[in-house]
């Protein structure tokens, strides 16, 4: 196939914000995890698919299978809706409270 660029998995991106190695971020209708740091407005690698340890609202339990948000204002994964963008799902437990959890990617957020 001639048309085909990439497998699409680690994109380079823009950080509207700085990041360092591991964390998320929200560029547009795509989520991503940072494969180095990159500062504000710089341009950078990140996976947009895969299962990550990524930064959540440490007072939620999880369960495995649960929906997972991005909240781009605290800049942490969460089980509340409301206007954050689904990323993906738990893939592990995670207690309340703890600051990580387990989430498999979707590649893009859902609206």
């Amino acid at each position: 196939m001639k048309n085909a660029v990439q497998t699409g998995d680690v994109l380079t991106l823009t950080a509207p914000y700085a990041r360092t190695s591991g964390q998320g971020m929200l560029v547009g209708s795509i989520f991503a995890v940072c494969t180095t740091d990159i500062a504000s407005g710089a341009t950078g690698e990140a996976e947009t698919l895969g299962a990550f340890e990524l930064t959540k609202l440490s007072a939620q339990a999880w369960t495995v299978g649960a929906l997972i948000y991005w909240d781009d204002t605290a800049r942490n994964c969460t089980t509340v809706a409301s206007t954050n963008k689904l990323i993906g799902v738990a893939t592990a437990v995670a207690q309340n409270p703890t600051a990580t959890g387990r989430v498999r990617l979707n590649g893009a957020f859902i609206a």
